[in-house]
C-alpha cells in the first residue's frame, strides 16, 4: 500500500484509455507455424502495437511473446535493404548494391541458359515458407525434379507415415478433441509449434481435471505442465508405443468393432514366401480386398468392404485358388505378442520401468473403455446406415518433432496410429480428430513428377506420394534421377524432399552436378545445416579443374541478413510479413480445426521503406521473364502483372480449385469449388482475413466413413469421390517394396540397396535403433544423447535475432541431469567439451532436473555466427551460444560397401538430427567462459 509520503510512480498518469494508434489492420501472423490472427495498430505510419485477433478461429485473441514482437521483426536492423551482388569471394560477405532491373536480368539469365540446357540443373530449395502451394507449382513450370520444401528436415515422418496410414497425421493435420478428451498423451512435444491452439486446448483439458501424460526425454513447456512426466531415451518412442501394443493384446482391451467397421484389420493377406504375391491382399476378382466370415457355423470369403458382417480377425483361411490367407490383425499379434516388446524385455532401453508400462497401458484402456462417451449425435455412415449415436474413446495423442526427427521415425509414427487404432481412438469424440481437408485417400493420389511435357514443364508436381516401386524417380539402372536423391531406392516415401542433402550432393556430384542453387528463406549455411563447418566450406569450394566454385550459381532469397547471405552469389530481398500479400492455402498448410475447414491471407498494412520486393512477387516476375507455362499469355505478357495478390484470386489449379476456398464464384457467394472472384481478397480482409467454414454436425466425427462428411468434403473439392477411406493397419504399398527387393516386379533396386529396402519397407511398424549397427556399436565411444527443443519465445534462426525475443535469451547452456554430470564428473556451470565423430564444441554445462539421465539438450537456433543478423561482433549469441549442428553429420556411417548414405530415415528421408552421439570430455579451466568449435573430420573433395 502506498503512503502519502512515498512518490508517485513516474508512470502513474499514462494516458492509458487512449488508443494504441490511429489505424487498426488484421491479416495473419508469420511468427510461427500457427498462423494466428493479429491486429496491428499504427500511428502516424508506423507499428506501434500487435495484438491477437479476438474473433480469429486459430487463437482467438491469444497471442504469444513471438507474435507481439512482431514489431521487432518487421524493424528488425537485420533487414535487408537492396539487391547483393557478390565482388569478392564466397563467405566474404563483399557484395555491391544492385537494382533490381540488373538482379531480375542476371537471374534470368542463369536459370535461362539452365532451363535451355537441362531444367534439373536448377535446385530449387525452400527453407521456412509456406507458399509451397506457388513455389512447388513454380518449380513444376520451371521443369525441373529438384525442388524440396522445409519438411524433410523437419517433420515428414510425421507427415508421411499418418498419410501412409490413416490419411492424416500429427502436427498441422489433426488435433485432440480438447473438448472431450479425458486422456492426452504428448510425445515427443516441444512447445514451439501451434503453440496458442495447444495452448488453449490444454488450458480446457486442465479445468475439466483430464490427464496429461508427457512422454519426452526432457520435461518444458508443455511437459511442465503435465499430470505425468516419462522421461524416454531419446529414439525409443516406437518401441514404448510396441510395448503399450503388446499390453493392450495381451489383456484383450481392444477395439474390435472399431478395427473392422474402419480398418484393414480383417482383410486377408496371402501367406506364400517366395511367392511374387506374398504379403499382398487377397482380391476376388473385382480387385475388392477379402476377409473370412463365419455365418450359420459355415466359413465363407467375402469383400471386406461389405457392410453389417462379421468379419473373422485371426486363424488361417483357404482361399479359392488353395492358397493361405491370413488376416492383417493376426499378423499384428504375432509380432506385438512376442517377447519382443514385452515390458520387462523393452524398459531399459526406453528407460520407462515395466510396471510403468503396465500402467499407461491399462490408464488408455480403462479411459478408451471404461469412460467411453456417447453422444446424441444420429449419423449415417458411407453405406447409407444410420446410427443413432456417436461412441467415443476418450483417448488422444498429438506428437512432434520428438519423434520424427529419427532414423525410426516413420515406423515409430507409424506404431503410434496403430495403437490409436487397437484403441478406437481415430476421429471418434473424445480422441484424434482429423481437420479438414483431411482425411485424404491412404495415400493421396498426387505423385510426383517423373517427366516433362512438350512445353518442358513436369507432368506432375515435384513432390508427391509414391504408390508403388514404378512411382520411383529413378534412371534405368535404379541411381537416384534427383539431386537430394528423394523418391529414389534409398528413400523412397521422401513427400517432402530432402532439404538437408542438396549440398552436399551438388558439391561432389552425387548423382551429378547442378548449375543453380535456389534458396528461399533457407539458412543452410548455419542453423539448417547438419555439419555446418563442412556445409558452409562445400558452398565455397572450387573445382581444382577449373576453378569455378563446385555449385557455380547461389541465388539467395531471405528478409534478412542470415549466415547464409554471405554465402550467395546474388541476394534478392524479402519483405517482412506486414509488408506483402500471402496466402495459407488449403493446398498448403491448412490452419483448420476438426469442425471448421478454414484458410487465410495476410496483406499489406505498412509500404515498405527499403528497396525489397515480395519473392512470391519476384517468382512470378521471374517466371514471365523465362517464358514458363502459366505465367505468360499467349502474346507473351506476363499473366500476373499485379503479382502474388493477382495471382491468389485467378490462378487455378483445377477447374474451380484456387489457393483460396472463400468467397469464390463471381459474385463471391460459393464455397470451396467456383470461378475466381475479382473481389475475394477484399471479402477476406471484410471477413478478419481469414474464412471458416463449419463442418456439419453430423459430419464432425467417423470423417473417413460419415457419409455426410465424405460428401461435404467433395463438395468443397477435397475429396475426388465420396467413397469411405480405409485405415491402413497394414501396409500393402511398403510390402510392394519389399517384394520389388526380393526379386519380384518389373521395377527393383539395385542389388546393393535389396537388403536395405526388405528390412525398412516392412508392411506393419517395428522398432529398430538408430539406421546402420555403426551407430548403435559407437554408444560405448558416445554414450550420451544429444537433441535440441526449440523454445516457447522463438522460432527458427530468425527470433532470435528480435529485441525483444533476444531479452528473454540471448545465450544458450547445454542442460543434463545431475546424475549424468556427476558420472562425468561435471559441475553446475562448467565449460566442457562436447564431442561427436565429427567435431566437438566448448559449451557450459548446467544441472536440469527435467532431462532424462543420458540425454543432453539445449536450445535450438540461438547460436549466431560472428557478425550475422547485424548483431553485435561480441553479442551473446556469438560469444557463448552455440549450435549442436556443428556435431550432426549428415552422412550416415559407412556400410560394408563403403557407402554412405543420407543420416536419415531410410524410408521418408527425414532428417535424423536428434540420433546424434556424443561424449563429454573436460576443459583444463572449466570456469573460465568461452564458445569455440573445432572440426575431427576433414572435408575431403571428391575424387
Amino acid at each position: 500500500m502506498r503512503t502519502t509520503d512515498q512518490p508517485r510512480m513516474p508512470h502513474a498518469k499514462l494516458d492509458l484509455h487512449q488508443p494504441t494508434g490511429d489505424t487498426v489492420t488484421t491479416t495473419t501472423c508469420y511468427m510461427c507455424a500457427c498462423r494466428c490472427g493479429i491486429r496491428v495498430h499504427l500511428k502516424d505510419g508506423k507499428v506501434r502495437y500487435i495484438d491477437g485477433n479476438p474473433s480469429h478461429p486459430v487463437n482467438r485473441g491469444v497471442i504469444c511473446a513471438k507474435g507481439s514482437a512482431g514489431i521487432k521483426q518487421h524493424y528488425s536492423p537485420a533487414r535487408l535493404s537492396k539487391p547483393l551482388l557478390r565482388v569478392g569471394e564466397r563467405g566474404a560477405g563483399e557484395f555491391r548494391e544492385i537494382e533490381w532491373d540488373e538482379a531480375l536480368a542476371l537471374a534470368t539469365e542463369w536459370l535461362g541458359d539452365v532451363r535451355r540446357r537441362n531444367p534439373d540443373e536448377l535446385a530449387f530449395f525452400t527453407g521456412r515458407d509456406q507458399s509451397q502451394a506457388l513455389t512447388g507449382w513454380w518449380a513444376q513450370q520451371f521443369g525441373t525434379v529438384n525442388y524440396a520444401a522445409h519438411g524433410g528436415f523437419c517433420s515428414v515422418n510425421m507427415a508421411a507415415a499418418g498419410l501412409y496410414t490413416v490419411g492424416g497425421s500429427f502436427w498441422e493435420f489433426g488435433e485432440p478433441d480438447w473438448d472431450l478428451t479425458r486422456y492426452l498423451m504428448l510425445w515427443g512435444v516441444a512447445e514451439d509449434h501451434d503453440s496458442n491452439p495447444i495452448k488453449l486446448g490444454l488450458g480446457k483439458l486442465k479445468a475439466r481435471g483430464a490427464k496429461i501424460v508427457a512422454i519426452n526425454p526432457v520435461r518444458t513447456g508443455y511437459g511442465a505442465i503435465a499430470d505425468e512426466w516419462i522421461p524416454i531415451q531419446p529414439g525409443t518412442d516406437g518401441l514404448l508405443a510396441g510395448a503399450l501394443i503388446h499390453e493392450l493384446l495381451r489383456t484383450d482391451r481392444i477395439d474390435l468393432d472399431y478395427l473392422v467397421r474402419y480398418t484393414n484389420a480383417h482383410h486377408l493377406v496371402i501367406r506364400a514366401p517366395g511367392a511374387a504375391d506374398d504379403g499382398l491382399l487377397a482380391r476376388d476378382a473385382q480387385g475388392r480386398a477379402i476377409c473370412a466370415v463365419r455365418e450359420d457355423a459355415e466359413l465363407r470369403l467375402a469383400p471386406a468392404d461389405l457392410p453389417g458382417i462379421a468379419p473373422l480377425v485371426v486363424g488361417e483361411y483357404m482361399l479359392e485358388d488353395g492358397r493361405i490367407g491370413v488376416p492383417a490383425f493376426q499378423l499384428l499379434t504375432e509380432r506385438y505378442l512376442s517377447d519382443d516388446y514385452a515390458p520387462d524385455r523393452v524398459a531399459a532401453r526406453c528407460g520407462v520401468e515395466a510396471a510403468t508400462i503396465r500402467r499407461l497401458a491399462r490408464e488408455l484402456a480403462e479411459a478408451a473403455f471404461d469412460q467411453a462417451i456417447e453422444l446424441d449425435q444420429p449419423w449415417t455412415d458411407a453405406y447409407g446406415r444410420t446410427h443413432a449415436t456417436m461412441t467415443g474413446r476418450p483417448v488422444a495423442m498429438h506428437a512432434m518433432r520428438g519423434i520424427s526427427a529419427h532414423a525410426n521415425g516413420f515406423h515409430t509414427c507409424r506404431a503410434l496410429h496403430v495403437l490409436q487404432m487397437l484403441l478406437g481412438a481415430i476421429d471418434t469424440p473424445g480422441s484424434f480428430r482429423y481437420q479438414p481437408p483431411f482425411p485424404k485417400p491412404v495415400p493421396p493420389p498426387n505423385r510426383p513428377g517423373r517427366d516433362r511435357k512438350d512445353n518442358g514443364a513436369l507432368d506432375a508436381g515435384p513432390l508427391g506420394f509414391v504408390h508403388g516401386p514404378q512411382d520411383l524417380l529413378v534412371d534405368a539402372a535404379g541411381a537416384p534421377r534427383r539431386i537430394d536423391k528423394a523418391f529414389s531406392w534409398e528413400h523412397p516415401f521422401a513427400a517432402h524432399g530432402m532439404l538437408q542433402s542438396v549440398i552436399r550432393n551438388a558439391w561432389a556430384g552425387d548423382p551429378y552436378r547442378i548449375d543453380t542453387l535456389l534458396l528461399f528463406m533457407a539458412n543452410m549455411g548455419w542453423n539448417s545445416a547438419m555439419n555446418v563447418g563442412q556445409t558452409r566450406a562445400m558452398l565455397t569450394d572450387r573445382d581444382p579443374a577449373t576453378g569455378r566454385y563446385r555449385i557455380p550459381h547461389v541465388i539467395y532469397v531471405d528478409a534478412y541478413a542470415s549466415e547464409t547471405v554471405e554465402l550467395a552469389d546474388l541476394v534478392l530481398p524479402d519483405t517482412t510479413y506486414l509488408e506483402r500479400h500471402d496466402c495459407i492455402s488449403l493446398l498448403d498448410r491448412p490452419i483448420s480445426d476438426a469442425d471448421a475447414a478454414a484458410d487465410a491471407i495476410r496483406r499489406p498494412v505498412i509500404a515498405p521503406d527499403r528497396d525489397v520486393r515480395p519473392f512470391q512477387d519476384v517468382l512470378l516476375d521471374l517466371g514471365a521473364r523465362l517464358g514458363l507455362p502459366g505465367m505468360t499469355r499467349e502474346d507473351g505478357t506476363p499473366r500476373y502483372p499485379g503479382g502474388f495478390a493477382q495471382y491468389m484470386v485467378e490462378h487455378e489449379r483445377a477447374p474451380g480449385i484456387g489457393l483460396l476456398a472463400g468467397w469464390r464464384g463471381v459474385d463471391g457467394e460459393l464455397h470451396g469449388v467456383g470461378a475466381p472472384n475479382p473481389g475475394q481478397l477484399e471479402r477476406y480482409a471484410e471477413h478478419g482475413c481469414y474464412w471458416h467454414h463449419a463442418v456439419p454436425p453430423s459430419a464432425r466425427y467417423y470423417k473417413m466413413a460419415n457419409r455426410d462428411y465424405l460428401q461435404w468434403a467433395r463438395g468443397l473439392g477435397f475429396l475426388g469421390s465420396e467413397a469411405p477411406i480405409t485405415l491402413e493397419l497394414y501396409s500393402e504399398r511398403l510390402q510392394r517394396f519389399r517384394l520389388a527387393a526380393r526379386g519380384h516386379g518389373a521395377v527393383q533396386p539395385p542389388d546393393g540397396e535389396r537388403a536395405r529396402v526388405e528390412r525398412y519397407f516392412d508392411p506393419l511398424p517395428f522398432w529398430y535403433g538408430a539406421d546402420g549397427e555403426a551407430v548403435e556399436a559407437d554408444a560405448e565411444a558416445y554414450p550420451l544423447s544429444a537433441i535440441t527443443q526449440r523454445p516457447m519465445f522463438m522460432y527458427h534462426a530468425w527470433g532470435s535475432q528480435n529485441a525483444w525475443l533476444r531479452q528473454i535469451a540471448a545465450r544458450n547452456v547445454l542442460y543434463l541431469n545431475a546424475r549424468t554430470a556427476t558420472e562425468h564428473g561435471v559441475a553446475d556451470g562448467d565449460w566442457i567439451w562436447l564431442a561427436s565423430p565429427l567435431a566437438r564444441i566448448r559449451v557450459q554445462a548446467r544441472f536440469h532436473g527435467g532431462t532424462a539421465p543420458g540425454t543432453l539438450w539445449t536450445w535450438n537456433a540461438i547460436g549466431k555466427r560472428r557478425g550475422a543478423w547485424r548483431l553485435d561482433g561480441d553479442a551473446p549469441e556469438s560469444r557463448e551460444g552455440f549450435l549442436l549442428n556443428h556435431l550432426i553429420d549428415e552422412l550416415a556411417p559407412a556400410r560394408e560397401d563403403g557407402r554412405r548414405l543420407a543420416n536419415a530415415d531410410p524410408v521418408t528421408g527425414q532428417a535424423a538430427w536428434f540420433d546424434l552421439r556424443v561424449r563429454i570430455e573436460r576443459d583444463p579451466a572449466p570456469r573460465e567462459p568461452g564458445h569455440r568449435v573445432e572440426a575431427i573430420a576433414p572435408l575431403r573433395r571428391p575424387s
